[in-house]
């Protein structure tokens, strides 16, 4: 696996972790609580037959934060990921994303719709009710906690499934508390205070959506309101799984990527 480091168009550095030489390019963006390490079983499996590369959000885990932290937006994100698709020398991609990583799909969607090839969005949502409050109530419990180490194992008590083994909750805890807590109330305003849905009928590249069964952040409705809204969108239930399906069950999710990404007509065809 390699490093990748390049610059986005508004001049933000930008990190990035490399998988696999040949095949269709496939960009990976994390969410809110965990950063581009949590892809890691997928560049190992998805490698073999696709070029990979997992970005690291800016101001987040080993990205540097962003001299204006008004820069850690969506708009930012989507930035991070057109500038590693452009260091790649690619046009067009697929791009996999969960939580946020999914909203900046989305977003990549309206402003640069031609460059994306497909959506996978595991665990997201269009629009999510009430966000301005659940953002205020989130925000407010991250500048209230000792630590963010504090905040998050408590957090992970949401994200991970029952009966989750250890290493996962130490994952979970060590990604979440790895982030600057500054800009971590960015990347939360960044997830919950969208809305895409007028943008999803309008969407014409073929969409997989995936949703962890024990999923205690994202409700499924709000899942299927994107498989319904978006035009011969797939919903997929992964089963044992929370909030970061392809931690929780990679092999599952990892296998329902490579058919579903391997049966859309090559993009240099």
């Amino acid at each position: 696996m390699d490093a990748l480091v390049c610059t986005a168009s508004d001049g933000v550095r930008c990190v990035a972790r490399v998988a696999g030489r040949t095949g269709e390019p496939v960009i990976f963006v994390h969410g809110v609580g965990s950063t581009a390490e949590i892809w890691a079983p997928q560049l190992s499996s998805l490698s073999r037959y696709f070029r990979c590369a997992a970005v690291e959000l800016r101001g987040n885990g080993v990205a540097p934060v962003p001299s204006n932290l008004s820069s850690i937006t969506r708009t930012g994100f989507a930035r991070d990921a057109l500038a590693v698709a452009d260091a790649l020398g690619v046009d067009r991609f697929h791009l996999v994303g969960c939580g946020l990583g999914g909203i900046v799909g989305l977003e990549l969607w309206r402003l640069a719709p031609e460059r994306i090839a497909s959506l996978c969005l595991l665990d997201s949502f269009a629009a999510y009710p009430d966000g301005e409050a659940v953002a205020a109530c989130i925000i407010d419990d991250v500048l209230a906690a000792p630590s963010l180490v504090t905040y998050s194992e408590g957090r992970a008590n949401l994200v991970l499934p029952p009966r989750a083994p250890a290493y996962r909750r130490t994952d979970s805890v060590r990604q979440m508390s790895s982030k600057d807590r500054r800009a971590f109330t960015r990347f939360t305003l960044a997830t919950w205070t969208g809305d895409y849905r007028p943008f999803l009928a309008g969407i014409t590249v073929p969409t997989l959506v995936l949703w962890g069964a024990h999923d205690a952040i994202v409700p499924r409705a709000l899942c299927e309101e994107l498989a319904v809204g978006i035009p011969g969108a797939h919903l997929v239930t992964v089963p044992d799984a929370g909030h970061h399906s392809h931690a929780d069950t990679p092999s599952f999710v990892g296998a329902a990527l490579e058919a579903f990404i391997g049966a859309i007509p090559n993009l240099r065809a």
